[in-house]
């Protein structure tokens, strides 16, 4: 039976690719990438002939119902993003969940995705934790953050380094600027960095070292606020200034 195969590419380091992956891209009869260019360098080092079609944010609605009839039909078919796991903070949702619909076979390989790195280097809890993603640029930021202040779970977010400094600030507002919290940029790669602080701390280093490459910022939870002390009952009978 022709199934989807969602797989996980590199998120820097090209030996990060599992030997699975590349089998399922050699095997199948169509890969889906995000950018084909960026897919195209990824295949040619590894030797993957398998014809690309281009497959993103933009296009993705008017294409998912032709994918997922040409799975039906019997063809086999790879999703892949720019970097890491499809349909995390990358287009891939849309079109498993029309083939989780139609009970189209849906096979998710294991493999890189920037925010583990990220979250056990952190050195902050992990036991528990909420991953937000990529925050909306505009409309529903500020509510966000707002409903995220009291999150007693470390969290996790993506950020473009054009806009790491802003957003620090932002959560400064937020969180109170002494909230630990760590940034981690070009993870895997030759340049990889974890920088661990207060957010005054990576607000101060962000100023004056440009941040480069894919950014995951990591903020601890709310500490627990202290319980307030119950009252003492005197007895009615007893008088006391």
């Amino acid at each position: 039976m022709a199934k989807l195969y969602v797989v996980p590419t590199p998120v820097g380091n090209l030996e990060d690719m599992t030997f699975r992956a590349i089998s399922v891209l050699r095997e199948v009869d169509c890969i889906l990438a995000e950018d084909t260019r960026t897919s195209g360098i990824l295949l040619k080092h590894f030797d993957i002939h398998t014809r690309m079609q281009s497959h993103h944010k933009f296009n993705e609605h008017q294409t998912i119902e032709g994918i997922v009839s040409r799975i039906e039909g019997g063809e086999n078919i790879a999703l892949i993003s720019d970097a890491g796991t499809p349909a995390i903070s990358d287009p891939g949702f849309l079109l498993v969940r029309e083939c989780r619909r139609r009970d189209v076979t849906v096979e998710c390989l294991p493999g890189a995705t920037a925010f583990v790195p990220a979250l056990v280097a952190s050195g902050l809890p992990n036991e528990k934790f909420c991953f937000e993603g990529f925050l909306p640029q505009k409309k529903g930021r500020a509510t966000r953050l707002t409903e995220l202040a009291e999150e007693p779970r470390t969290i996790v977010f993506y950020e473009s380094p054009f806009r790491l400094l802003k957003t620090l600030i932002q959560f400064k507002e937020t969180f109170g600027g002494e909230r630990a919290a760590s940034v981690s940029r070009e993870i895997s790669k030759i340049h990889e960095e974890t920088v661990r602080g207060t957010i005054d701390e990576l607000i101060t280093h962000f100023s004056e070292h440009e941040p480069k490459g894919e950014i995951v910022v990591i903020i601890a939870g709310a500490p627990d606020k202290p319980k307030e002390k119950k009252k003492e009952k005197y007895p009615k009978s007893d008088t006391y200034l």
